[in-house]
């Protein structure tokens, strides 16, 4: 049996309103995420997917429930597993007037690893040539491969990655898309949330599906969404507009 790396059990989050009340932006959540390749966490915009990210690498507190990180409780002992994970929640935060090469060197310093590691996570997402140039005068593809480069300089086990393939255009999400299938049969565990259906079929091993804060389904992609097992998960949808929902394939 393959071992857990981030285990959540009775997940809930709730925030406060300004103006009073509360959203529940997760609600009893469940989730297993097994040891080794691509793991999707499919849902659409505003289903808790982001939530869950931030409250499991310890960027929000959950209102109830627990998670645990390679076994180890979150929040209480994030210190411990930290350097074993690679993260990447949202927008990333690059600096357009540095080189990509001069923003990896700034991060390899606060974590702590050497300029050499630099030149190895460059080659790794296929910047190597294009490090000297401005983060300014990148592709959105480019930016993206070179922040999932940051998160890989501490060559952490498990990478977390909240939609990376927002606002790509088709080359960019190809090159994306390649990037995570090599990072994950390298043995590395890669936990990517996406609100797309046919990138998690074409990307991930394994899936958990996501609605209004609830777990609808989780298992191999195979099993839920290219038939096998997929009869018994089933989530109907109503259209007036039946031509558009055929057509497209995200959430």
């Amino acid at each position: 049996m393959s071992t857990s790396v981030l285990e959540v059990r009775g997940l809930r989050k709730r925030y406060r309103r300004l103006r009073g009340g509360a959203t529940v932006a997760v609600d009893g959540l469940d989730l297993d995420v097994p040891e080794g390749g691509v793991f999707g966490f499919l849902g659409p915009n505003g289903s808790g997917k982001t939530t869950t990210i931030r409250v499991a690498v310890g960027m929000h507190r959950a209102t109830a429930g627990e998670v645990r990180l390679f076994g180890r409780p979150v929040p209480s002992g994030l210190s411990e597993v930290m350097s074993r994970v690679g993260a990447i929640v949202e927008a990333p935060a690059l600096h357009p007037g540095f080189t990509g090469r001069r923003n990896l060197e700034v991060l390899a310093r606060v974590a702590g690893v050497s300029d050499a590691r630099v030149d190895e996570v460059l080659e790794i997402v296929d910047l190597t040539g294009r490090d000297r140039h401005r983060v300014k005068g990148y592709s959105l593809g480019m930016k993206q491969r070179l922040a999932i480069a940051g998160a890989l300089l501490k060559d952490p086990p498990l990478l977390v990655l909240d939609e990376p393939a927002n606002g790509l255009d088709p080359a960019g999400i190809r090159e994306v898309r390649e990037l995570i299938r090599r990072l994950g049969a390298e043995g590395r565990t890669v936990f990517l949330s996406s609100h797309q259906l046919h990138e998690v079929q074409q990307v991930c091993d394994h899936v958990a599906i996501l609605s209004r804060g609830r777990l609808i389904a989780q298992g191999s992609v195979r099993e839920l969404l290219a038939g096998g097992k997929a009869e018994e998960h089933r989530v109907t949808i109503a259209t007036k507009r039946p031509s558009v929902a055929t057509a497209t394939t995200c959430w």
